[in-house]
């Protein structure tokens, strides 16, 4: 079957590594000269299954308040006031329930963890090579009532059977020597030993050189104009170039997805949340982390690749813009120099921001819609790194109508038919 990706990010790229393997014809579409130029360059790059939580949250409104106040905020709301900004804040609202989170923190867990299976799968298979280390990930809490407030991620780790361990601030210095030298307190942390890191262009870059191998066909300085219909199908790509055609379609463009889809008819509610990163080079490696930390108040995560160190993070919702503010990144250098000081070149660090495509339940939209041929693969928010190659085998298996191992019906757009 011939199969047209849409998208080369690190979703795009496996799912056309996916679909090689089931034996399709690929052909990826990119309006970029090269793979993961956008979303996918400078993330956060941590593998953190046992963390893929949404961010719809019991008490997340109320934080939100809190939060706009600080000076190195979390949360920064520059919203533009149209229908389709206003829909995706009230359908996140609507989320934050208990009843809510536990369902969806399920899910997302459940197609992360299946997705860092195969990641070590993959890496096996192929020997590809970005950076990686397998040294898990520590969630650090700097007040008491964070510590307090993790039994509700506590107890759907044990319902998933994912290892973890409640830390001390002494056992927090023990999975992460570099934090015996911070300039603020700590109080304790989730830590989950299973997680990884790695550099997630660094592997979507190899990982097209490998399908490329394969047979897959790139075509890059492509900007895609279009779906065209017929017969309540698919029958083609409309580009600047000319129409491609294949026999299935899958979108993978992130948050430009919406806007190829609606069209079509199909609601999807992914809006472009901004995230930001600066990456360091290492001065003091005994100070540098070892693996990945996430730093609860500022919701920062801080991770060592190789010789550097990504600090990446924050929820900026302004719409389609990418602009670099000075304020966030005095955010990221801030929880950087204050947990590992002296650790990183701070002075010499990139800085980049990047538009994370994030659904109102934190779930991604992974599966097929009303129309046979045409299949979706976006709005994974700031986890698509986690679950790209469990993302990518689920679009493989639906586009090729095989029985996946995990429970999928509950992650296509589907979801979304009742409001």
């Amino acid at each position: 079957m011939k199969v047209v990706v849409l998208g080369s990010g690190v979703i795009g790229v496996t799912s056309a590594y996916y679909l090689a393997k089931a034996g399709h014809e690929v052909t990826v579409v990119d309006r970029q000269p090269s793979p993961a130029l956008e979303t996918s360059f400078a993330n956060a790059g941590e593998v953190s299954p046992g963390y893929a939580s949404p961010w719809a949250a019991p008490g997340i409104p109320a934080k939100a308040v809190k939060w706009l106040m600080m000076r190195h905020a979390p949360l920064i709301l520059r919203p533009k006031l149209d229908a389709e900004t206003l829909g995706w804040m009230l359908a996140t609202l609507r989320n934050c329930t208990p009843a809510r989170y536990a369902r969806n923190k399920g899910r997302m867990v459940r197609l992360a963890e299946y997705s860092r299976d195969l990641l070590i799968e993959l890496r096996g298979a192929t020997g590809i090579a970005y950076d990686e280390r397998s040294l898990g990930t520590l969630q650090l809490f700097r007040t008491q009532s964070q510590l307090d407030g993790v039994s509700k991620d506590v107890k759907v780790l044990a319902d998933s059977g994912v290892p973890f361990q409640v830390l001390d601030a002494a056992g927090c210095i023990a999975a992460e020597p570099g934090l015996a030298h911070a300039r603020e307190p700590i109080v304790g942390g989730l830590r989950l030993p299973n997680d990884e890191t790695g550099d997630c262009y660094k592997f979507t870059v190899a990982l097209a050189d490998l399908v490329a191998a394969m047979g897959v066909t790139f075509r890059f300085n492509t900007k895609v104009l279009g779906l065209r219909q017929a017969g309540g199908r698919i029958a083609g790509v409309t580009t600047a170039d000319g129409e491609i055609t294949a026999d299935a379609y899958v979108a993978a463009m992130g948050s430009y997805t919406p806007a190829l889809v609606r069209p079509l008819g199909l609601r999807l509610p992914v809006y472009p949340v901004k995230g930001y990163s600066i990456t360091a080079p290492i001065l003091e490696p005994a100070r540098a982390p070892g693996s990945t930390l996430l730093d609860e108040s500022y919701k920062v995560a801080i991770t060592r690749l190789g010789d550097r160190i990504r600090v990446g993070g924050m929820a900026e919702i302004s719409g389609f813009n990418n602009t670099l503010h000075p304020r966030r990144r005095a955010t990221l250098e801030h929880s950087l120099q204050s947990l590992f000081p002296d650790a990183g070149d701070v002075g010499a660090a990139t800085f980049w921001s990047g538009l994370r495509p994030m659904t109102p339940d934190g779930t991604p939209v992974v599966g097929p819609t009303a129309l046979p041929n045409f299949f979706i693969n976006a709005g994974h928010g700031t986890l698509g790194w986690t679950m790209a190659c469990g993302s990518g085998q689920v679009i493989a298996d639906v586009v090729s109508g095989a029985r996946s191992p995990i429970e999928i019906s509950d992650l296509a757009i589907s979801r979304y038919a009742n409001g």
